[in-house]
């Protein structure tokens, strides 16, 4: 297979990604309560750490659900993609240093870190909606996070998700009938 092939084989068998992005929606609703509380903040941003543990596992079982071959070793994008995502986790070490420093800003950084993480899926994936969304979420987050509370920055990632999720779905069906 060449390189396009191997994308669109990617794109095809994990669906975009899609269960990522529709576990992602628990997280940020998870997100969005948890900052609606009167706890303090550094216990509110250390459950907003505990929050995005459950991920993987989440979109494990969406990819089980709407039918994602969760691990495809016989592609090599896979692994690329695997790369992308594990490249987000040494950002997190911003976020972990906000936690003390900034702590009010904390899911501020998360939301524009997974933002700006989005962007090489644009690529691996051949995806209109991760290239927007890798501008959109950072950008918007930042004037958000810098303008209002955390839950209401929460709040719009929450929205942002859903959209992105139907948009992505979209985007998969496309590729089902391009193959059909």
């Amino acid at each position: 297979m060449n390189l396009e092939e191997l994308k669109k084989d990617c794109a095809k068998k994990q669906k975009k990604g899609l269960h990522f992005i529709l576990g992602s929606i628990a997280i940020w609703g998870l997100m969005a309560i948890i900052h609606m509380t009167d706890l303090p903040i550094l216990t509110k941003n250390m459950l907003t750490f505990c929050a995005t543990a459950p991920l993987v596992p989440i979109a494990y079982l969406i990819s089980r659900l709407i039918k994602v071959e969760f691990s495809d070793k016989k592609n090599p994008l896979n692994q690329l993609g695997l790369l992308f995502s594990l490249n987000q986790m040494i950002y997190l070490l911003i976020a972990m240093w906000v936690y003390s420093a900034v702590p009010d800003k904390m899911v501020m950084v998360i939301a524009m870190i997974f933002g700006a993480h989005l962007l090489p899926y644009a690529w691996l994936y051949s995806s209109r909606i991760y290239g927007i969304m890798s501008i959109i979420v950072p950008i918007s987050a930042l004037i958000v996070g810098i303008n209002f509370e955390a839950y209401i920055l929460a709040i719009l990632m929450l929205i942002y998700e859903v959209v992105f999720s139907l948009v992505l779905a979209m985007e998969v069906k496309k590729i089902d009938r391009v193959k059909a």
